[in-house]
């Protein structure tokens, strides 16, 4: 790629956007400038890059016909055999359909900018999976790029809840939860900003892990926004989950999320026989009674507090008042980062380190030619985040950026009493698939229900996991745990204690 040097022109139409008197003399001076860095900058385009291989072979990937994907939740099928031993050989798993699997179309919820787009690399995780003697079967579906928390804005149409038949499967990781859930995999590695690993794994009855932000290395996944990306896995049951972190966890030295962390992650499994006897776990009192909640989920997840009391725990109500506030504060922080992270860099935001990915960002940064295709929620954002950027000129980003730490602080302090915090994951049970063509408030009610409680652990980054509690009018219900930084064994321990209750 060749970069053309911008003419005086272009420098006065440039200057107009932004008020800038200028004259013709700098005009002239300007474009001579331009014209020695577009040199370099063309040599830069020039020199090559250096790009982590992929180690294991495959087959070609294919689009499966619909008896072979009932729920629509495979993105793309593929075999990818890993390592001939390992922690997870013989272990089935998905990858969701945002993170990248060298030779397989990525297509980010059915993307048009991203039609017929191969990444040349496989994604941290991928590779570590492999290693550890995973096969890798395909993609999962996921929402159009990763901005729904239901399972109804994929070009490719909506996941269907296995467990809840003509329902939403929950997002954007819908097609994680659904496979795990209908029994197609043992693992699934999902995408979460919001809750998009929790709240499907809620409304699918399987188990779903955000680990601690920068545990798993996001290198080779697309970004939403720097300080809110997290990778882990979905599964049916704890120790799946617990041996899958082991594998995927650690710094790749890529990655500037998870650079110089502590804590080791490679022995968890060995805690979940521990059991819950002496460990304290605090009831969030404002995580209950949302808007709109469905009757009987509250309930579900109030029963799991008291089995979890009869197995040994202390259980005791507390209020984070703060709490109230996170998904206001996470709504001021998407909507401009994210803005400023997809549709301003490409999907890979700036001012950070690790891999940049050129081919993807490229790809992804071409969104600006199919903007009839976004649906509604993704359309609202792109408008939004505009608004807030340049009506108020960041004001809203850096306010929610300055309120995280203390919304951090205020878990903090129930943390320094208590092992672990207890919420509802989802508080509404999953919504019906429409059947017709959905108005932009459906559309937009759904991408963005049920994350009051999930949202906050983005932004404070605290571990946060999803275990199901119980079934409410014919869908699963979720109940959510939130430990201290690194301390995901904790988590294991009283997930797998309740389920083996």
């Amino acid at each position: 790629m060749k970069c053309r040097p911008p003419s005086p022109k272009d420098f006065q139409s440039l200057a107009d956007q932004f008020a800038i008197p200028t004259t013709d003399e700098e005009l002239a001076c300007y474009a001579r400038q331009a014209d020695r860095l577009a040199k370099s900058l063309s040599r830069l385009a020039s020199l090559p890059e250096r790009l982590p291989r992929s180690e294991f072979s495959r087959g070609l990937a294919h689009r499966p016909e619909p008896h072979e994907n009932p729920h629509n939740a495979w993105a793309l099928k593929v075999r990818i055999p890993g390592a001939a031993e390992g922690k997870l050989q013989g272990k089935r798993v998905a990858i969701k359909d945002s993170i990248c699997v060298a030779g397989v179309p990525l297509t980010y919820g059915g993307a048009a900018c991203l039609n017929n787009y191969v990444p040349e690399l496989d994604a941290t995780v991928v590779t570590r999976l492999l290693r550890a003697g995973a096969e890798v079967r395909g993609t999962a579906t996921c929402e159009y790029f990763c901005s729904s928390s239901g399972s109804h804005t994929s070009n490719t149409g909506p996941v269907e809840n296995p467990r809840f038949p003509g329902h939403s499967a929950g997002g954007s990781s819908s097609g994680c939860a659904a496979l795990v859930a209908a029994g197609e995999v043992d693992i699934a590695i999902g995408g979460d900003q919001a809750g998009s690993i929790r709240i499907p794994a809620a409304h699918c009855g399987v188990y779903g892990m955000k680990p601690t932000w920068g545990l798993v290395p996001y290198t080779g996944a697309v970004s939403n926004e720097f300080n809110g990306d997290h990778l882990g896995p979905i599964t049916a049951n704890v120790r799946d989950n617990a041996r899958a972190l082991e594998v995927i966890a650690g710094s790749d030295g890529m990655d500037t999320r998870g650079l110089a962390k502590p804590g080791r992650h490679d022995s968890l499994e060995r805690f979940l026989e521990d059991g819950v006897r002496g460990l304290r776990i605090a009831v969030v009192s404002e995580s209950f009674g949302r808007p709109n909640g469905t009757p009987g989920v509250d309930e579900a997840v109030r029963a799991a507090a008291d089995k979890l009391g009869s197995l040994g725990a202390h259980i005791e109500d507390v209020s984070v008042p703060l709490h109230r506030d996170a998904v206001i504060i996470w709504s001021a922080f998407v909507r401009e980062g994210v803005y400023a992270n997809l549709y301003v860099g490409g999907g890979f935001g700036t001012n950070h380190g690790g891999l940049y990915w050129t081919s993807l960002q490229q790809r992804l940064a071409a969104w600006r030619d199919h903007p009839g295709e976004l649906p509604y929620n993704v359309r609202f954002g792109v408008l939004m985040g505009a608004y807030l950027a340049q009506e108020y000129r960041g004001y809203f980003y850096t306010k929610a950026m300055n309120m995280i730490p203390q919304l951090a602080a205020a878990y903090d302090a129930v943390l320094e009493r208590f092992d672990l915090m207890l919420m509802p994951t989802a508080p509404r049970i999953a919504r019906a698939i429409a059947s017709v063509p959905q108005s932009p408030q459906d559309v937009i009610d759904h991408a963005f229900d049920n994350v009051e409680n999930t949202a906050a652990f983005n932004l404070t980054h605290h571990p946060a996991m999803s275990f199901p509690c119980g079934v409410v009018a014919g869908c699963p219900v979720g109940a959510m745990l939130i430990g201290k930084y690194y301390e995901e064994s904790k988590l294991y321990r009283t997930a797998f204690a309740y389920e083996q209750a």
